[in-house]
């Protein structure tokens, strides 16, 4: 355990083994670690914060390597083997064409920052999406913290909620906390809110646990904290109980349980966004934010399209295209969008060509990212790729300006160091630069 907040073990009882609150899905990270964080946080010296646009973050991960061709980067007069068998349609932004499954983005682009020059040199799958969720490249000494996981390091939870949240799950090893401590790891819910029956596990009392009994659990708790406090005269247990102490309020919490709750929201709305995995995910993104998650970061559809991509496209990206459209304007309607950045990304693009199985390949020297709101412009497009979108030919942005825009929009400096294991200074983004042309 990090911090100096080792639980203290005796004899045939451990105290934790006592009063176990929850394991949060996929990552065995208990409510108490993950609160212990938010006490860590205060004994950090010298935060280098300041007031940022964005108050939270949604990010949207499209695993598998989405083409930029078919999507926010087509080329309708490169020659068909480059363009590929999609037909393009107008947005409302003079001049901007976007792939035909994305008509209802496309009447939201003047919301929009799209970078059509994107790079890195990763195309490996787990390295790109390495890069997309750290804003680092691979290393075999270190692993790197997630975005989500610096954020919750640096500027803690509100609300009582957790800081960070994962819809469903954490997607991939790299979303986690990395050098930092697991109590900076992301809640996850366990389940899909697009399932039937959803409940976010860790917000329920377990199976035969009544309020009755959990009250009852909680006094003994506390009693146990007197006995070995009194007879070891430790401070420590004072502190493990101030955690344990946040976890019973957060499982408690009726503003907790109601942020989770999507069924709250009205059946037009739920309509609107789709009721599918798209359309549960984002509408309960918004929720989340809404309600004081700092960053949710939720995925959707593969997108490793090696073989038909037009029929991939036509079957996968209705429910995005239609989801996303409406997080946008509710996120609008609610006066949250200039608060919210919502970032879609994906771990590179696709070959300039089309292959022989009418499909594209990996290709991480040009692909695009999509921002809106948080203090970034509207109706905008950064950067150019070539005629073929196989290379940026104009403001080519690396994965390192990108995060230290994105953490300049959220108040934190991206070249603060934090510290890695054996007191090793690491600097949360090495060698970025904030892209002043990208904010409003």
């Amino acid at each position: 355990m990090s911090h100096g907040c080792s639980p203290l073990h005796f004899d045939r009882l451990s105290r934790r083994g006592f009063l176990s609150v929850g394991f949060l899905a996929g990552t065995g990270l208990t409510l108490p670690m993950l609160l212990r964080g938010r006490t860590a946080r205060a004994d950090l010296k010298n935060l280098e914060h300041f007031e940022g646009t964005a108050q939270s973050i949604i990010h949207i991960f499209l695993p598998g390597g989405i083409a930029h061709q078919e999507s926010f980067d087509p080329k309708p007069y490169a020659p068909i083997e480059y363009r590929g068998e999609m037909p393009q349609v107008q947005t409302n932004v003079s001049g901007v064409l976007f792939g035909e499954t994305l008509p209802k983005t496309a009447q939201i682009a003047d919301r929009l920052t799209v970078i059509r020059s994107m790079t890195h040199g990763e195309a490996a799958h787990e390295r790109g999406t390495h890069n997309m969720f750290t804003g680092y490249r691979p290393s075999p000494a270190l692993q790197f913290p997630s975005i989500g996981s610096v954020i919750s390091h640096e500027l803690g939870s509100r609300k009582d909620l957790p800081p960070y949240v994962c819809i469903p799950n954490m997607p991939n090893e790299y979303a986690g906390s990395g050098y930092l401590s697991s109590a900076f790891a992301p809640f996850s819910l366990g389940s899909d809110p697009a399932d039937g029956g959803f409940r976010v596990r860790d917000l329920d009392l377990f199976n035969g646990i009544d309020e009755s009994r959990f009250s009852n659990r909680r006094s003994a708790l506390e009693a146990v904290n007197a006995h070995f406090q009194k007879k070891e005269q430790s401070d420590k247990i004072t502190a493990m109980d101030s955690f344990y102490e946040s976890a019973f309020r957060l499982i408690s919490s009726p503003e907790a349980k109601q942020a989770f709750d999507i069924s709250k929201e009205s059946d037009q709305l739920r309509d609107e966004y789709g009721r599918n995995t798209a359309g549960a995910r984002m509408l309960l993104a918004r929720r989340l934010v809404e309600s004081g998650v700092r960053l949710v970061n939720l995925t959707y559809g593969g997108w490793d399209m090696h073989d038909n991509i037009v029929a991939g496209f036509r079957n996968q990206m209705p429910a995005f295209d239609q989801a996303f459209a409406r997080l946008i304007l509710d996120l609008e309607e609610r006066g949250m969008l200039d608060s919210t950045l919502v970032m879609v990304s994906s771990e590179f693009g696709r070959t300039p060509k089309i292959n022989g199985t009418a499909g594209r390949d990996h290709w991480p020297k040009v692909f695009s990212v999509a921002l809106a709101g948080g203090g970034v412009k509207k109706g905008f497009v950064y950067g150019t790729s070539n005629a073929t979108a196989s290379e940026p030919e104009e403001d080519a942005m690396g994965i390192e300006d990108l995060f230290t825009t994105v953490y300049h929009c959220l108040g934190i400096v991206a070249d603060k160091e934090l510290m890695a294991p054996g007191d090793r200074p690491i600097e949360i983004v090495d060698g970025g630069q904030v892209v002043e042309e990208l904010l409003a």
